[in-house]
């Protein structure tokens, strides 16, 4: 059976690699917490925005995606650094979902993969298109302006979850997740391989009659997403402009994610040629990250370092005054 996934795309904790080990791959993505005031001598100058990926970077990938809890520990470390610097959470996750996990006030929230993107003020700069703008209470019970470059495709992807509910019943632990303008298939639960190539098969299928989405491959699941010119890298160019950092020779934008998804945000700020995209894993694999974190536990230390490092800075200043 003929995989649907493009030949480029495999489950990326299957991915082969060109590095003969971990430790040679860490030489060109070196760590960041151990390379961490390396790291922070640069943002010194700059006004650093913290972009955080959900599932695998601040919470552990689990069996079943409804209890993807995040610690309380990490939930600390998260809060302390938004307290000190502009922070969101990119997922691809349903916008509403991601916040029931965080439960954080003082965080920005983008889900769908960046095509849910709640914001205090919206843009007035780059992003005019009103359509996509559209004023909102948001889920911390805020005014808020809600950006959504997908809307027009939502009464079709609420008919692809129901036909997909339909048919994949016959795949016993196979799940489907409605998350808002994407559609997540879950099979990490199925042990049998011909029961994965089963049930890509249905998907496949099913996706020939809706031409105007694709599929992608991430850790044991299939992406549905509309074609639209959005991803994670579109939502971190929308955030930073409406927060106000427009001026890219100011801003410091660190990116930290593991998902195949979030090497998008990694290009942008390479195109941008200041910041940190950072990638999360435990495995060497082809990215465009700079720096590397093995894994939660890593991502909630370097967030701990990173906002006593500002606490110290901030002291160390006002010392001299």
């Amino acid at each position: 059976m003929k995989s649907i996934l493009p030949a480029n795309q495999t489950d990326d904790e299957n991915e082969e690699s060109i590095w003969s080990s971990y430790d040679s791959w860490l030489e060109k993505y070196p760590s960041a917490l151990e390379n961490f005031e390396k790291v922070m001598n640069i943002g010194k100058e700059k006004k650093i925005v913290v972009f955080l990926d959900y599932d695998g970077t601040l919470s552990q990938i689990v069996d079943d995606p409804d209890k993807a809890y995040m610690t309380d520990a990490m939930r600390a470390a998260v809060r302390e650094v938004a307290n000190y610097f502009p922070t969101a959470i990119v997922s691809g996750r349903c916008r509403n979902k991601v916040y029931d996990f965080v439960k954080l006030k003082n965080v920005h929230y983008a889900g769908s993969h960046g095509m849910d993107i709640s914001t205090p003020q919206g843009s007035s700069n780059k992003y005019k298109d009103k359509k996509h703008q559209q004023k909102a209470v948001d889920e911390k019970g805020n005014e808020a302006v809600l950006f959504h470059p997908a809307k027009e495709f939502l009464p079709t992807i609420q008919e692809i979850v129901k036909i997909l509910k339909e048919n994949i019943t016959i795949i016993k632990g196979s799940t489907i997740e409605d998350n808002m303008f994407c559609v997540t298939v879950h099979y990490r639960r199925l042990k049998n391989e011909k029961d994965v190539e089963v049930l890509k098969e249905i998907v496949e299928s099913i996706m020939k009659d809706y031409p105007n989405f694709h599929i992608s491959g991430g850790k044991k699941v299939l992406e549905i997403r509309p074609n639209v010119k959005w991803n994670k890298g579109h939502a971190l160019m929308y955030l930073l402009d409406t927060l106000g950092f427009d001026n890219y020779d100011d801003v410091l934008p660190m990116y930290i994610g593991d998902d195949r998804t979030d090497e998008d945000a990694f290009k942008v700020i390479r195109k941008i040629g200041g910041g940190f995209p950072i990638i999360v894993s435990s495995i060497a694999r082809e990215t465009n990250a700079s720096y590397s974190l093995r894994d939660p536990a890593d991502v909630m230390t370097f967030l701990i370092h990173l906002a006593k490092w500002k606490k110290n800075l901030m002291k160390k200043t006002k010392e001299r005054k």
